[in-house]
């Protein structure tokens, strides 16, 4: 490997680009309160679970795996009876039926709640875990799977740094362009473990269009085309399957997605249509391994810029990445790439985040939509000019301003939508 930077592109993808079982607000609930438990040491008669504004936005309307239920006390209460912190976001992997009627249980006796935090942090979820005189208390901030605080008893037993207190020490080096060069001529043995996004991602997709699953997004573009009312085409393939993959996993399938900037449905949309395209035009296991490489790491650098939760849909920073890898397997170089970005940037960036929920696969299906018809318009070289609206003729500038849109420019439109939210409670 010939460029020291790529070993770092490497490093990053292999944080950002993680299995997560379950939508990741609730799964960070979960995995606070097993730490919690743990520091704790015994069986905890009640769990409080104190979070973020934006964290219970994303957790209230979602389905926690093997629960059948939606909202963060299930996830509260689950987490800490059986959950396991070492597996991450995997936390739930080893959910029994009885640990499912345990926490119904504790909900229903009150021994389960969720309160607002008294925080600005947009990631926050903080769980005291208690018996009797003892107590376990654990932080997770900024980052769905960062802990960075554990207490027993009020005595600190465990603390990491800030994520963002880490980030602000480390220059941002990545560009599309330092990405494009990476995902090309990186050599495959060391990018191929990404295939492995593929494999678990078409899992779900695979179960998605087989299962009834949320509002069967992809399954009723399947079963149409079946029907004769679409025509079965590439366009349609990648939405379909990106769209079931993403019903399954709101509807709170036992199946690990490969997540990207901590968003299992971020990390599907990176992930599939990209997929759909490669199997489609028969394409080898290297040619999708670069194609996915520039997909998750073109939707890391959006993200960086636009922060974990906003009211701005992350499903539109990941297609945008997908767009980008649709344009590698179509044969398009740096140039195509930057029209697809500013197209995609010029379209649909003002689609809102109201919440993880069923009708997530809606605004999936819909960006994947937009991200093949960016990629097609790039392959012409049509792209929205610089000056239009929040796009510049500097693409990185392109990428800062639809960043600063969401993180900044939105933060009123993301109370309105919690307050709407919350007053349906």
């Amino acid at each position: 490997m010939h460029k020291t930077e790529w070993l770092d592109y490497i490093n990053l993808i292999n944080r950002e680009v993680v299995p997560a079982l379950g939508c990741t607000e609730p799964v960070t609930v979960a995995l606070a309160a097993a730490r919690a438990v743990e520091a704790l040491g015994k069986t905890p008669e009640k769990v409080t679970a104190r979070v973020s504004s934006n964290l219970l936005k994303n957790g209230m309307g979602v389905v926690v795996p093997g629960t059948g239920m939606a909202g963060l006390p299930i996830a509260a209460a689950v987490g800490a009876i059986c959950g396991k912190s070492e597996l991450g976001l995997e936390v739930l992997r080893d959910l029994t039926a009885e640990a499912v009627e345990q926490g119904k249980k504790m909900i229903g006796q009150g021994q389960a709640l969720v309160e607002l935090a008294n925080t600005d942090e947009l990631l926050y979820a903080e769980v005291i875990a208690s018996a009797g005189d003892d107590s376990g208390r654990c932080i997770i901030a900024q980052e769905h799977n960062a802990i960075v605080c554990v207490e027993r008893n009020g005595r600190e037993v465990f603390s990491s740094p800030w994520p963002h207190d880490i980030e602000t020490e480390e220059a941002w080096n990545l560009t599309v362009e330092s990405i494009y060069d990476f995902a090309m001529n990186a050599p495959f043995d060391t990018i191929s473990f990404i295939l492995e996004a593929a494999r678990l991602n078409n899992s779900v997709a695979q179960a998605g269009l087989a299962g009834e699953y949320g509002l069967k997004v992809g399954r009723s573009i399947y079963e149409d085309i079946k029907s004769g009312f679409r025509s079965d085409d590439m366009a349609l393939f990648a939405t379909r399957l990106t769209a079931a993959a993403s019903d399954a996993r709101m509807d709170g399938i036992m199946k690990p997605v490969m997540s990207n900037s901590g968003s299992g449905n971020q990390g599907i949309t990176a992930t599939m249509p990209v997929v759909a395209y490669a199997r489609w035009l028969k394409k080898s296991d290297e040619d999708l391994a670069r194609a996915l490489i520039m997909s998750h790491l073109t939707a890391i650098h959006l993200k960086h810029y636009l922060g974990r939760l906003s009211a701005l849909c992350g499903a539109i920073l990941a297609a945008t990445g997908a767009s980008c890898g649709i344009v590698v397997l179509l044969g398009g170089g740096l140039e195509e790439i930057e029209y697809a970005i500013k197209n995609m940037i010029g379209s649909i960036t003002g689609m809102i985040c109201d919440g993880a929920k069923s009708s997530c696969a809606l605004k999936v299906a819909a960006a994947v939509e937009a991200a093949i018809n960016s990629a097609y318009l790039a392959m012409r070289k049509n792209g929205v000019p610089g000056r239009e609206g929040i796009l510049d003729c500097n693409l990185e500038a392109a990428i800062k301003n639809l960043g600063n849109l969401g993180s900044f420019g939105m933060v009123g439109t993301d109370k309105v939508i919690l307050d709407i939210m919350i007053a349906k409670q």
